[in-house]
């Protein structure tokens, strides 16, 4: 059945917006619209917010067929957007990404066809998602963006850090890097059935690190830090997370994968660089006084 586009957006379709014509734009539009739209719309948004390091090399099948819908949908997607179409779209994407694609010539193709699942084999794949990780995040982190993490953190008296189920990893390392810096910080979780979340005041920070599907729990825990007036700083894959409608500071953080697996390696790198930078900021100003 096809999809029933909302009043809203049948205008925004109407007033015929200009493309964006950087990533930034791409993202503010895409926050935008994302909430009003319909259920076929909304995967295919979803879906490129997690995955725009492949828009450049992808055709538009293999993006519909990845975010499961038809071709005309992700088309009804992109002319959404402000696109005449997915090649201009597409187009976008290649000129952005031109300077800081990741090479891939070195993959080892053998090992990735023979069929093997030795241990060998696959400590190779992830040795390669983790590399080409690595060189998406170099890409994607703007570093205004990361110097205002950053500065956020590093004046906040309390650093309030969540992260549940795939996310809880890279909280608890943050967390424990924080403590071996003698930085006043608290993790958020599920101990004990215990909520800590009144612990939270207006001058603190909350480090939300979740990815998609996000978790409820962390959502709502970032919902009530910004009730409270705090600043968030989030951790997250996906450039229309929910996290964007709360004004958070987002580091956007994309994770290749081995088949249905992904490691952490960008997220860690991310986190250990935010708790370095901290620590040191936070030690100069000890410093000064």
């Amino acid at each position: 059945m096809p999809d029933v586009l909302s009043s809203q957006n049948e205008r925004i379709i109407m007033t015929k917006p200009d493309a964006p014509k950087t990533l930034e734009e791409f993202q503010v539009r895409l926050v935008e619209i994302t909430g009003g739209l319909p259920k076929r719309l909304r995967q295919c948004a979803d879906y490129v917010a997690r995955n725009t390091d492949i828009i450049a090399v992808s055709t538009v099948a293999d993006l519909s067929k990845a975010a499961g819908v038809q071709p005309s949908a992700f088309m009804r997607f992109c002319q959404l957007m402000g696109f005449s179409g997915y090649s201009q779209m597409q187009r976008m994407f290649r000129d952005a990404f031109t300077q800081r694609w990741p090479d891939y010539a070195t993959r080892l193709e053998a090992l990735r066809t023979s069929g093997e699942e030795s241990p060998s084999t696959l400590l190779v794949e992830f040795i390669d998602a983790g590399r080409a990780s690595l060189e998406n995040l170099a890409g994607s982190v703007e570093p205004d963006v990361l110097e205002h993490a950053v500065a956020v953190m590093s004046k906040a008296p309390m650093i309030h850090i969540v992260g549940l189920s795939r996310a809880f990893p890279v909280a608890t390392y943050l967390a424990y890097a924080f403590e071996k810096m003698n930085a006043p910080a608290m993790l958020h979780g599920k101990f004990g059935n215990l909520d800590h979340r009144h612990a939270i005041l207006p001058d603190d920070v909350l480090v939300v690190i979740t990815f998609a599907p996000y978790t409820q729990e962390t959502l709502d825990l970032a919902n009530f830090a910004r009730s409270r007036g705090c600043d968030i700083v989030a951790i997250t894959d996906a450039i229309n997370s929910p996290l964007h409608h709360l004004k958070a500071t987002v580091l956007t953080v994309s994770e290749a994968d081995v088949g249905s697996f992904r490691a952490l390696t960008a997220p860690l790198s991310l986190a250990i660089t935010l708790a370095v930078a901290v620590g040191t900021r936070r030690g100069l100003a000890l410093d000064e006084k």
